[in-house]
């Protein structure tokens, strides 16, 4: 039986996909000016730990 996200979820979700949003924004600007080269791989942790906490949510209805 599949149960829907409850609206606590719902906003989680939904705020968690608008920072990856910005993130890869930020990720697009840092790839094209390398300033810091520590700035990508700490996006990209950024955005994949957003993503594994948005599966958790689904996983979890």
């Amino acid at each position: 039986m599949i149960m829907a996200l409850n609206r606590k979820q719902k906003k989680q979700v939904e705020a968690a996909r608008k920072k990856i949003a910005s993130l890869h924004q930020q990720l697009a600007g840092a790839r094209q000016q390398p300033d810091d080269p520590k700035e990508v791989p700490r996006l990209e942790k950024e955005i994949a730990k957003l993503e594994d906490q948005i599966r958790e949510i689904n996983e979890s209805k």
